[in-house]
């Protein structure tokens, strides 16, 4: 993918840490580095796998938080379309040129249904999730405000332990009446299991989400009981999919982080034994850092510290070398164990981020390297779109 936007007017070191054609060596620090070999391969790879067992993918933008990747991941991918977690984010990737959007979350200020109900004036489908029957007529009244259709799925808690409903008859009672409202659509279900994704153990994780697609069917088949049926169940995520996918049930899969990977997710292992980034996924997204000072003997002083990452899910991981470990951040320092004195001051480390998601979330660009030269950078179009 040839980069054809214009940069002239931006300065490397202050505007943007690369521009296209530099050297990789060059680019300043820290950063957030895209391998796009790495991150095409694991695009094509999760689509085919979605394309194989006959469910559709829609990636979620809310850890990339990028319109140029949700577009490779269309086209690369064949994506339907993406999900997010806030309507302003919905609207950067609507804007963008996506024409199928899930807000999978609820949306529930008045101000931000005003903004959901416009979201189809910008050429997207557009889906929010419900676990609330009062939610219903709020979401009606500003749909026929605006003369538009907003789609809803009725959410279920199936072991998140966050937004939705656990029985069936409520799924089917805020179903029927989403269906009956004017300017409204029931389109289906939402069932993400969140809270088993990062369990070390596929079998503990096949567990959890046994349970969840018992939920599912029952509801699927309660909601059938009355005539409704569902164009969605959607749900999955990179620690479960071929759960999901395999499951009959499901038809919609919402994998994110497949695409960059992580450090905690990286850790996770499959049906024998092995860790995800060890041939399920590749590591595609680096957080780029320069030693700055080494005048401790046994450390290394880098640049990436609290400022350039999320270490909510733990420390990043130093890619490709066992010989020196990120041990400790502050604010805008990282310290590097460094026993034997193998690094030396601007000597650049690729760390993989401890959990991928608020790690771009604080970044403005992404460098995407193929080779040893910098061909595109992309904007992390929705970072800050939290409301």
């Amino acid at each position: 993918m040839k980069d054809t936007t214009d940069f002239s007017d931006l300065e490397v070191g202050y505007d943007v840490p690369a521009l296209p054609g530099m050297d990789a060596a060059d680019i300043q620090t820290p950063c957030l580095v895209l391998d796009l070999d790495a991150l095409e391969r694991n695009i094509k790879k999760m689509g085919d796998w979605a394309k194989a067992h006959g469910v559709r993918h829609r990636v979620h933008g809310k850890m990339h938080k990028s319109v140029d990747v949700a577009l490779l991941q269309e086209k690369l991918g064949g994506s339907c379309g993406v999900c997010c977690q806030k309507v302003s984010e919905a609207e950067v990737f609507a804007r963008g040129g996506i024409t199928d959007v899930l807000v999978s979350n609820q949306v529930r200020d008045p101000a931000k249904i005003d903004r959901l109900a416009r979201l189809p004036k910008l050429g997207a489908r557009t889906i929010c999730c419900v676990d609330d029957l009062a939610n219903i007529a709020d979401l009606s009244a500003a749909a026929q405000r605006h003369g538009t259709q907003i789609e809803c799925l009725v959410e279920i808690d199936c072991g998140a332990g966050r937004c939705g409903v656990t029985r069936t008859a409520d799924v089917v009672e805020i179903a029927q009446a989403i269906d009956a409202a004017e300017g409204l659509k029931f389109a289906g279900i939402q069932a993400y299991q969140g809270a088993m994704q990062h369990l070390d153990s596929y079998a503990d994780r096949k567990a959890k989400i046994e349970i969840a697609v018992e939920m599912v069917r029952d509801a699927v088949n309660g909601l059938a009981a009355v005539g409704l049926e569902c164009d969605i169940v959607g749900g999955g995520g990179t620690g479960s999919y071929y759960f999901e996918g395999t499951s009959g049930v499901y038809n919609e899969l919402q994998c994110g982080s497949y695409a960059f990977m992580d450090a905690d997710y990286g850790r996770i292992l499959d049906e024998n034994g092995n860790r995800i980034d060890d041939g399920e996924w590749e590591n595609a997204l680096f957080i780029l850092t320069s030693v700055m000072s080494h005048a401790k003997a046994e450390k290394a002083i880098v640049d990436a510290g609290l400022k350039a990452q999320s270490v909510d899910s733990g420390l990043p991981v130093i890619y490709g070398r066992t010989d020196v470990k990120y041990i400790k951040c502050s604010d805008e320092h990282g310290v590097v164990e460094d026993p034997n004195g193998v690094l030396k001051v601007n000597d650049k480390l690729k760390l993989v981020p401890g959990h991928c998601d608020p790690t771009c979330n604080v970044h403005d660009w992404y460098v995407g390297v193929r080779g040893d030269k910098v061909e595109t950078l992309w904007p992390v179009s929705a970072r800050g779109k939290a409301y």
